[in-house]
């Protein structure tokens, strides 16, 4: 462990000079004065040499520390070689103190950015008087952030009958929530045999149980089926099925506005008009699931506000942005949902936290600015034009470009694994969706300059990506 420490210590506090841009003439050079290695090491030599952000070596302080953790971690992730150790605004830096422009924040997560001053005076300032007392008391931020959250939803024009909301701490926990509560209407207004719920493929939900039943992917589902019973999956925007797939029996219905994970799908307005009306026939509840494409990201509050009010949601659930990193999340509902929800119900111990609470209710006011707002869409414009003249560029390769806000997914002909790698080597981090999809979700206040960075990255990964590939 003493090496582990040397190799950290050596690599965070070297002074670091500014990195070269590596050129063709240098990695000549260097294959020439290498010639004796062997062929693997002298290839190894050229790669690191024409990239200035190259992932790190067997023998670097990123491969020691991780060396060190990886065989006390349960292998649930399969990670890129980079160990991130600071950020700020759109920006992260390794161990090696390389920097790389973000347009993952962190799934959708981090839109205020990276070190938000003012969420970090909130975050100490709220440590340092109190950070958890239990759902067995009051406290000063969760109601606050409830009465924030329905009103600047109903303000923005999106669920119209928002009434109260349940606090908890992550996506999968609203989720689970939205899918309870469905459950509990149900059987107060037709019995035991009202429980069966809907869901559409392509969707992710979460992976707690109910959530992963909720989330029809193989891959996510085989390793711990049996699923929880009464779920039944439709075709996401076909409305012909849905007469068939939400019944008498059908207590709930969860979809998102936009399939973040699953290819970044935008739901037409068609859909979920049908969705809205076969709900209120037989008295189904429909949740949306915001959960990646809420908070700001398409330009408005909420992704179903670029729809009509009559195919407003029960049930609306948030998390991800929310929270700007710091764990949350949140289920909204309607007044007549939540007059079937009793206490001992549903419960947390965590969720609605005065430090979590009390972030959310910063980071709701500023996504909620009209201002910020109205940035999002203008870098939207930008943002898609630059990638539609790439996908002009490469017509075969780039099959589409499509999304909303700044969630955009760029449809390939072949697998993305590589350009990702591309990418990240070039110095920018991007992340996938769905099947041959990358999928952009920048920060939503993140400066043209730092965009124009990031995108010229792009381009020259996409431009080697495809020759490689060929």
């Amino acid at each position: 462990m003493a090496s582990v420490r040397t190799a950290l210590a050596r690599a965070v506090l070297r002074p670091r000079a500014p990195l070269a841009q590596p050129s063709l003439a240098r990695a000549r050079n260097l294959s020439a004065a290498t010639s004796n290695l062997p062929r693997e090491a002298e290839e190894q030599i050229r790669h690191d040499a024409l990239l200035p952000n190259a992932d790190p070596r067997e023998d670097s302080a990123s491969a020691a520390l991780t060396d060190s953790h990886l065989p006390y971690m349960v292998a649930t992730y399969a990670r890129p070689p980079p160990v991130f150790t600071k950020a700020a605004g759109s920006y992260l830096w390794d161990l090696e103190n390389r920097r790389f422009v973000d347009f993952t924040s962190g799934i959708a997560v981090t839109a205020l950015g990276h070190g938000d001053r003012e969420f970090n005076r909130i975050l100490a300032d709220q440590a340092a008087q109190v950070i958890h007392t239990s759902n067995l008391y009051h406290n000063p931020w969760t109601g606050e952030l409830s009465r924030s959250l329905v009103e600047k939803t109903v303000a923005s024009g999106a669920m119209k009958d928002a009434g109260r909301v349940f606090i908890c701490n992550s996506g999968s926990e609203a989720n689970e929530a939205a899918l309870k509560f469905a459950r509990k209407v149900g059987k107060v207004i037709g019995g035991d045999s009202k429980t069966d719920l809907v869901s559409f493929h392509n969707s992710f939900h979460g992976r707690t149980m109910g959530s992963l039943s909720a989330t029809p992917n193989p891959k996510y589902q085989k390793p711990f089926a049996p699923m929880v019973p009464g779920f039944s999956y439709g075709e996401f925007n076909n409305t012909s099925q849905l007469d068939t797939l939400i019944t008498e029996k059908t207590c709930g219905v969860i979809v998102e506005p936009i399939q973040g994970e699953g290819g970044v799908n935008v739901a037409t307005p068609e859909f979920l008009q049908a969705l809205r009306d076969r709900c209120t026939a037989v008295g189904a509840v429909l949740i949306y699931d915001e959960i990646q494409c809420g908070m700001g990201r398409t330009g408005k509050l909420w992704a179903h506000s670029n729809y009509p009010a009559s195919t407003h949601p029960d049930i609306l659930t948030t998390a991800k942005a929310l929270g700007n990193g710091f764990p949350i999340g949140a289920t909204i509902v309607t007044h007549d949902v939540a007059d079937k929800i009793v206490t001992g119900d549903h419960g947390t111990t965590f969720g609605g936290n005065p430090l979590a609470s009390r972030l959310g209710h910063y980071v709701l006011s500023r996504l909620s600015d009209p201002a910020l707002l109205e940035n999002v869409n203008a870098t939207s414009a930008y943002l898609r034009t630059r990638l539609d003249a790439l996908a002009k560029q490469y017509p075969g390769v780039i099959k589409e470009v499509r999304g909303s806000g700044l969630i955009l997914g760029v449809q390939l002909d072949r697998d993305p694994t590589e350009l990702v790698k591309a990418a990240r080597e070039r110095g920018l981090l991007v992340i996938t969706a769905g099947k041959n999809v990358l999928r952009l979700v920048p920060s939503l206040v993140i400066e043209r300059e730092v965009l124009d960075e990031g995108l010229k990255i792009l381009e020259d990964a996409v431009k080697v990506w495809i020759a490689e590939s060929k």
